[in-house]
């Protein structure tokens, strides 16, 4: 019985977790308004087609740090608070604002911010949990933080203080909230069907008006000043530059809704299409309650993009399930798990725990390899095209590693370095979409070519080698002087392990460095710039070849390559995220300013790391063992 039970734990674990997996893959049923037929709707954002479900998750990203909308922040989880989905809240902040405005939607951290604009401290009675605000509480001190605003925004964001970060990131999600507010009408408008046919019946007086006050003849002073009022509030709207969400009309392109009403009383303007009627009912609709009529309008929106744009729509549901799908996040969960069993493992020695590790992690990494190939072919692009990117491969290549590691010596270690890069990665990665698009439009100078693509495949194989054999470094150190499962065998294997990753690490980050020249060349007309990134993969290239002169001239034995490691790992997060910090160079195109304070703790936890591997043999509590 016993024995059936360890051999068939591991496939019942995976079955488990597969399970898990494909029930997340089914999209939360509507129960009146369709919501996610609204949400597959394709429109343009960031010079791209997206549909209106990425645009919703990446916008609630932004503002609140979350794809979903608590609405009642301030309940404990078994109150059972509100929470909707992000395209609803979209639907809402488009058409609906005298709703959306109310809802806590604002992450607000910094307490000085929250004393600046007035906000209420934590106090359920009150209904605030200190954290997250709406537009309504925030827009009643607008002035105030505007004021303090133009100050920041006159202070170079390396000298700014926390505080002025706040006022800077808060500025940032206020106008992006403000975009989508007039994305679809004019903010706070009571009754938009009703203004837009009261617009479309004034044009043409409106327009005479206009050009008897320029000639200066007698008009109707009424008419004018109405027909102003309406053109001032698109004029706005378009200034502001939300999203494109109508669609092509013969020989137009996407447009804004402020430009398409501003484009009607032009002369040579065209009509005010369907599509703009549609969106009007659909606001109407939303506001008034009627969900049968915003279903129809949506209908007959959709209806009207079909056949012209029949592939912005089937690419539109394409990115709506992988929305659905998360593998990342799905992915980093069976990482954590399979992490603990394997780590587990060590301190019991149990061959069935290891096993079920070996399972889920070959869900886990299948899971990621379908993800990645997933965000390829919707963006018809190498794996690796900015920050984001880069993290969700360098935690695929760990991973792969990882697992051959695990193939060779079934000692639980490759398992603990496939799931903990794979972990450590895809939370970077959670934090940089944090950021917004992370399926934006390429740079022109970054367009894909030959060189190109297999450029920064290579270097960031390179990446993910160095880190694993810093990972593996880091597992010697913390077993060896934390415990006693450390013997002679496991530390020379991990050992042997380290120098065959060095090796494979040398190999890519070289060759990626040399491509990177190829293709700077073709792009840039020279080579090499000494730029800081290329700098930054040089380096990677010269510390992984110097590690392996030292070895080889055996002037650092096995603690020593272990110490040399950690650093690599050093070596590797500077030329991944620290010079793009530096916000010079033809590379600075991924900076972010958040990531600043986790690299530092990042090179301090590295250096202590260090610290402890220069400790004298006897500190430690496994050669302690050794030697009695």
């Amino acid at each position: 019985m016993k024995k059936h039970f360890q051999r068939w734990l591991p496939p019942f674990l995976m079955f488990v977790m597969a399970l898990w997996f494909f029930g997340n893959l089914s999209a939360p049923k509507d129960k009146d308004f369709k919501f996610s037929e609204f949400g597959e709707l394709p429109i343009t954002s960031n010079g791209r087609i997206v549909p209106l479900d990425s645009l919703a998750r990446n916008s609630l990203l932004a503002i609140r740090e979350k794809q979903t909308l608590n609405t009642e922040p301030w309940k404990a989880w078994n109150e059972n608070p509100k929470i909707i989905p992000a395209t609803e809240w979209l639907a809402n902040v488009m058409m609906n604002q005298a709703v959306a405005d109310d809802w806590p939607v604002f992450r607000v951290d910094n307490p000085d911010l929250i004393s600046l604009l007035k906000l209420p401290e934590k106090d359920a009675a009150k209904h605030a949990d200190g954290k997250h605000y709406s537009w309504n509480q925030i827009s009643a001190n607008i002035d105030t933080f505007e004021k303090e605003n133009e100050r920041v925004q006159k202070i170079e964001s390396a000298n700014r203080t926390a505080y002025e970060n706040a006022i800077a990131k808060m500025h940032e999600r206020l106008t992006l909230y403000a975009q989508l507010k007039n994305a679809v009408e004019p903010a706070n408008t009571t009754d938009w069907p009703a203004q837009l046919a009261l617009y479309e019946r004034l044009i043409p007086a409106g327009v005479a008006t206009v050009q008897a006050q320029q000639a200066g003849l007698s008009y109707n002073k009424t008419n004018f000043d109405i027909f102003i009022a309406y053109i001032n509030a698109f004029q706005f709207m378009a200034n502001l530059q939300p999203p494109l969400i109508l669609p092509p009309n013969g020989a137009r392109e996407w447009r804004r809704m402020g430009d398409a009403l501003l484009d009607a009383p032009r002369p040579g303007g065209v009509a005010i299409d369907n599509s703009v009627r549609d969106w009007a009912q659909m606001a109407g609709a939303l506001t008034a309650n009627q969900p049968e009529k915003f279903n129809a309008a949506l209908l007959d929106l959709r209806s009207q993009l079909v056949p012209a744009q029949s592939q912005a729509m089937a690419k539109a549901r394409a990115e709506v399930f992988f929305n659905q799908m998360q593998p990342f996040y799905n992915a980093m969960v069976i990482y954590i798990l399979a992490g603990l069993l394997a780590v587990f493992s060590w301190f019991n020695l149990s061959e069935t725990l290891r096993r079920s590790a070996v399972w889920l992690i070959w869900l886990a990494f299948v899971i990621h390899t379908i993800g990645l190939v997933y965000r390829m072919v919707l963006e018809g692009r190498p794996p690796v095209t900015n920050l984001y990117s880069s993290a969700i491969f360098i935690g695929w290549g760990a991973c792969l590693l990882g697992i051959i590691l695990e193939r060779f010596h079934k000692n639980g270690i490759g398992l603990v370095v496939a799931s903990g890069i794979g972990f450590i990665t895809l939370i970077i990665a959670h934090h940089l979409a944090l950021e917004g698009d992370t399926m934006e439009m390429m740079r022109a100078v970054l367009d894909t070519n030959f060189w190109l693509a297999t450029h920064v495949v290579a270097v960031t194989v390179g990446y993910a080698s160095t880190f694993v054999a810093g990972f593996l470094a880091l597992i010697y150190i913390v077993r060896g002087f934390f415990t006693k499962t450390l013997d002679a065998a496991t530390g020379k294997s991990l050992a042997r392990m380290i120098y065959g990753i060095v090796c494979f690490a040398t190999l890519f980050s070289f060759v990626g460095t040399v491509l990177g020249g190829i293709w700077a060349d073709q792009s840039w007309g020279r080579f090499w710039g000494w730029d800081p990134k290329e700098n930054g993969a040089l380096i990677i290239v010269l510390w992984n070849a110097l590690i392996l002169h030292l070895r080889w001239g055996g002037l650092i034995r096995e603690r020593g390559l272990v110490n040399c490691a950690i650093f690599g790992n050093v070596v590797t997060a500077w030329s991944w995220f620290g010079v793009n910090m530096l916000g010079i160079g033809l590379h600075s195109y991924g900076f972010t300013e958040a990531a600043f304070k986790w690299l530092v703790l990042f090179v301090v936890s590295q250096l202590v790391l260090i610290g402890l591997g220069l400790l004298p043999a006897k500190w430690w509590q496994s050669f302690k063992v050794r030697a009695v």
